[in-house]
C-alpha cells in the first residue's frame, strides 16, 4: 500500500500509523469488501483486520492502483484512510474468523 498522499491526514484525524494499517490488510483472517458498502464512486475496498502493534482491530480503505492513469501507487493500492474499527466492523470481522 502506499499512504504517501494520505499517511499523515489518518496519522492527525484517526490515530492510525500507516504502518498498522499495513498489518491489518495482511492479517491472514482480514476481511475484504469489494467494493467498499459505502464507496461512492465503487473504487474503493474495505479491509478490516487486526493489526499487532495497534493491537486493534482496523478498518481500512483502499483504492486500486489504476483509478488514475497518470499516477501510479508504489504497490498495488493507494492507502486512502484507516480508523479503529467501529462494532459493526468488528462484528463483521468476528463472525468471519
Amino acid at each position: 500500500m502506499d499512504w504517501s498522499k494520505r499517511a499523515e491526514y489518518v496519522r492527525s484525524r484517526h490515530g492510525v500509523e500507516s504502518a498498522w494499517a499495513d498489518e491489518a490488510v495482511d492479517d491472514d483472517h482480514a476481511v475484504w469488501l469489494v467494493p467498499d458498502p459505502a464507496s461512492r464512486s465503487g473504487q474503493s475496498v474495505r479491509v478490516i483486520g487486526y493489526s499487532m502493534s495497534a493491537r486493534e482491530v482496523l478498518t481500512v480503505i483502499l483504492v486500486d492502483a489504476d483509478v488514475d492513469v497518470e499516477e501510479r501507487p508504489d504497490g498495488e493500492w493507494w492507502g486512502s484512510n484507516a480508523w479503529m474499527a467501529s462494532a459493526p466492523d468488528r462484528r463483521h470481522y468476528g463472525r468471519e474468523n
